[in-house]
């Protein structure tokens, strides 16, 4: 490759190179054993805490549990971790940890391989800093330079981007290097392999030598660990395997409605059959929660709707009345999908899949959590059938079709 730090000849010289790279790897990488059950006992600051719970996380995943706390020791990290098991808010916690939020320049450096995927960890990462005051811009193509210009020089604390944008914003120096101290490579398989390869090592020439350096993948590809190898002093590795990310305990089925315009007669006909506790519907956008909040109540279900356009306080009281009881089913976007948690959730049902397979977990696992038993009913229509053998290959299980004693099996 043109321009990459290291030139190989042929394929056997990168080969060999290669497996003294595999060959070293233990004396390179540590392992990071501590595991850390809650949030409270990982030594955050207190107003990050409050964001943390603000957000609707209440016990860490597994890798939270192992990753938060070697990077906020400001230790080089290999995160190791399918999409859907938290990593994002695994190093939006450790670097929120680590800001100055008195010196409004930019620490922390995160690179993301889509504008979509920067944009959701800009998201993320203000929200769980929100009582700290962190200043958050995100660095994409497509967007004003002009605007991200004027942005970062008015000053902020953590900038979020991707590849072609940030390197620009770096050379013109719009982004002053001089601050940054921690830099995250997201999904850095995926972004390895849509060849940014380049512009990454170019980066990092623009950075100061002194820094601390996490990249978080699903998988350890040799360019991946070329990078680690380059970039990175005695680095821990934190591996969690999607085994560990479970959706035990709860029973998944599909309901072939063939149709989108079949959707609603086929909820109220499971309606009729089941005497459930509590249940959320999933639908995917904003519109579709009036539209079916409507439709429910004209059939006389007391339900209760929320999603994102609504403001913080109403929410509130939407989740305090459906935790109550006062109201049995939830409609909702993927958007509040990790902020709920009711402890009499006994079935989801998707009444659209989600968009990203990732998004399954953090919707079907609200039901049953902790060891309780649940469902999770998904409606697949014929362009639907595509996304379910994807959510199945992704968490590697079959969803079997709806049996008609369902009543028996709840």
């Amino acid at each position: 490759m043109a321009g990459s730090a290291t030139q190989f000849d042929d394929a056997r010289q990168f080969d060999q190179a290669l497996s003294e790279i595999l060959e070293g790897q233990d004396e390179f990488f540590t392992s990071y054993d501590e595991v850390y059950e809650s949030f409270d006992g990982m030594g955050l600051q207190e107003n990050l805490l409050r964001g943390i719970y603000a957000y609707g996380f209440e016990k860490p995943s597994a890798i939270q549990q192992r990753g938060i706390v070697p990077f906020c020791k400001g230790l080089d990290v290999i995160q190791q971790a399918q999409s859907g098991t938290g990593k994002t808010a695994t190093f939006c916690s450790g670097v929120l940890q680590q800001l100055d939020v008195t010196l409004v320049q930019c620490q922390a450096l995160v690179l993301a391989p889509t504008r979509e995927l920067a944009q959701q960890i800009e998201k993320v990462m203000r929200a769980l800093g929100d009582y700290i005051g962190v200043k958050v811009h995100a660095c994409v193509g497509g967007t004003s330079v002009l605007d991200d210009k004027r942005i970062l020089q008015a000053g902020v604390h953590v900038v979020v981007g991707t590849p072609g944008r940030v390197f620009d914003m770096l050379q013109r120096q719009s982004l002053r290097s001089d601050c940054i101290k921690m830099f995250v490579l997201d999904e850095a398989d995926e972004m390895l392999s849509r060849g940014f390869k380049d512009q990454i090592y170019e980066i990092f020439q623009l950075l100061p030598p002194k820094i601390q350096v996490g990249v978080f993948s699903a998988t350890m590809p040799p360019e991946a660990l070329e990078i680690t190898r380059k970039f990175m002093s005695k680095p821990v590795r934190i591996l969690v395997k999607r085994d560990e990310l479970t959706l035990e305990g709860i029973r998944q089925f599909y309901v072939d409605v063939d149709k989108e315009e079949w959707k609603f007669e086929t909820l109220c006909d499971l309606y009729e059959t089941l005497a459930i506790t509590q249940s959320v519907i999933f639908v995917n956008t904003r519109r579709k929660v009036d539209w079916l909040t409507e439709k429910m109540r004209s059939r006389d279900h007391t339900v209760s709707a929320t999603h994102g356009d609504m403001d913080q306080n109403t929410r509130d009281i939407i989740m305090r009345e459906f935790r109550s009881g006062s109201s049995r089913v939830l409609i909702t976007t993927d958007l509040l999908a990790r902020g709920i948690d009711v402890q009499q959730v006994s079935l989801v049902i998707n009444f659209d899949l989600p968009t990203q397979p990732a998004n399954y977990l953090h919707r079907i696992g609200r039901s049953g959590r902790f060891g309780r038993k649940g469902a999770a009913i998904n409606f697949v229509t014929r362009d639907d059938e595509k996304m379910l053998a994807d959510i199945q290959k992704f968490y590697n299980m079959v969803v079997e079709e709806l049996p008609s004693n369902l009543a028996d099996l709840l």
